[in-house]
């Protein structure tokens, strides 16, 4: 302090200088963590912190008066029953889907090879020459010439480019214009013709390329060998069984979209019901948005929001619904799985799965983004399984359309 050696300043005068603003700190923290205490024994329930009307800086003598605000959470009369009805709509699973399926998952499985005539998604390579103005494979200095060139026609912006491709065989001409198919994207062209991206996107004209193979997709044969990389071991054993599961494959992920629609028009009719309920608006203004530009406006934004957590706070205590760390980990090995199956991956040890779900849970954000689904995941079948589902099944179409007007 100036005017006195270090560790020399008199108490009498740390006192005058300090001695009102420290004890204005403890006494303010002291009764602070007092009503936080009060809050805790007494189970409230409060959003945020107990926000304090005032700081005290100076205290007389005697007795003295701390005021606080809490936004104390609505408690309503929530209580799912099976009184309460519901329309659940199933998506019918038809022949079409099955045979939609069955095509993209044996291409998926399949193996590319050499063909003997090009197909919808086949691979073309081959020697692409530049043509001059007369049609002819140009001789000009500086010509284009890619020996090695390889196109994908499936993915050309103009489908008219794609088309002359059509039927054609090992040893064939084709006659078409690079940076139509490449929409005029110089980067694609570049990749094409092997050239320069600066200068790619003015060249044109016309290419020839003389095809010498032909990459196909051959799908996957059914079999034993293709139901256990599919489905795993002694899951499926002939077509009929093979069928069935992927028909089960595609319910079951058709159903998540009931499932979400479900929800939607559940949280609307909650919100119908008790969307009116009285909030302690300016405590969350405090609390929440003190910094805002508006905070009249950032509150009017996220009300709503508010209230929905509100609502589904509520009924998490009315059906008792907890999430153990076992739940977390079973959700965590259920995504690797299907990530793995995506891949084509499917049947992977399980030790495996656990050891890659545990690494992934070390992450924080990871663990408590799962958490959160897990708790969302639990809610909603205790709702559907405490009401009365009224269900139908339903077209893709009409379902569709039942959720655009939901």
């Amino acid at each position: 302090m100036p005017g006195f050696r270090k560790g020399h300043v008199p108490f009498g005068e740390l006192k005058r200088r300090f001695g009102k603003q420290m004890t204005s700190d403890v006494i303010n923290d002291t009764v602070y963590r007092a009503v936080v205490d009060f809050i805790t024994e007494n189970n409230l329930p409060v959003m945020g912190h107990p926000v304090p009307v005032e700081i005290k800086e100076a205290f007389e003598e005697g007795d003295q008066e701390f005021k606080y605000d809490l936004a104390l959470v609505p408690q309503l009369d929530i209580k799912p029953s099976k009184d309460d009805h519901y329309p659940f709509y199933e998506i019918e699973v038809t022949d079409e889907m099955i045979d939609e399926q069955d095509k993209n998952m044996r291409k998926r499985f399949g193996k590319q090879e050499p063909g003997q005539e090009m197909t919808e998604d086949g691979v073309v390579k081959g020697a692409i020459m530049q043509l001059d103005e007369n049609g002819n494979v140009s001789q000009a200095e500086g010509a284009i010439q890619v020996t090695d060139g390889i196109v994908f026609p499936l993915y050309f912006k103009d489908k008219e480019e794609t088309a002359k491709f059509a039927g054609k065989k090992p040893g064939d001409k084709v006659v078409f214009n690079p940076w139509k198919a490449a929409g005029g994207d110089a980067g694609e062209l570049a990749s094409m013709l092997h050239v320069d991206k600066a200068i790619a996107g003015d060249i044109k004209g016309d290419f020839e390329m003389t095809i010498s193979e032909i990459i196909v997709s051959v799908p996957a044969e059914l079999g034993e060998e293709y139901y256990k990389m599919v489905f795993g071991e002694d899951k499926v054993h002939n077509e009929e069984e093979y069928r069935a599961a992927v028909k089960e494959m595609i319910a079951n992920e058709l159903s998540q979209n009931s499932h979400i629609l479900f929800r939607n028009q559940f949280d609307k009719a909650m919100m119908e019901k008790y969307g009116s309920m009285t909030l302690p608006a300016e405590t969350i203004k405090k609390l929440f948005f003190a910094e805002a530009e508006n905070p009249d406006e950032a509150y009017a934004a996220q009300e709503n929001g508010i209230k929905h957590e509100i609502i589904e706070t509520n009924l998490l205590k009315a059906l008792e619904i907890k999430v153990e760390a076992d739940e977390v980990l079973e959700m965590a090995k259920f995504l690797t799985a299907r990530q793995f199956a995506q891949y084509g991956m499917a049947g992977i040890d399980e030790e495996i799965i656990t050891r890659y779900a545990k690494e992934q849970l070390e992450k924080a954000e990871i663990r408590n983004q799962l958490t959160q689904q897990v708790l969302t995941s639990k809610l909603y079948d205790a709702i559907e399984n405490a009401v009365s589902l009224d269900k139908q099944t339903v077209s893709l179409d009409d379902f569709k359309k039942i959720a655009q007007e939901a």
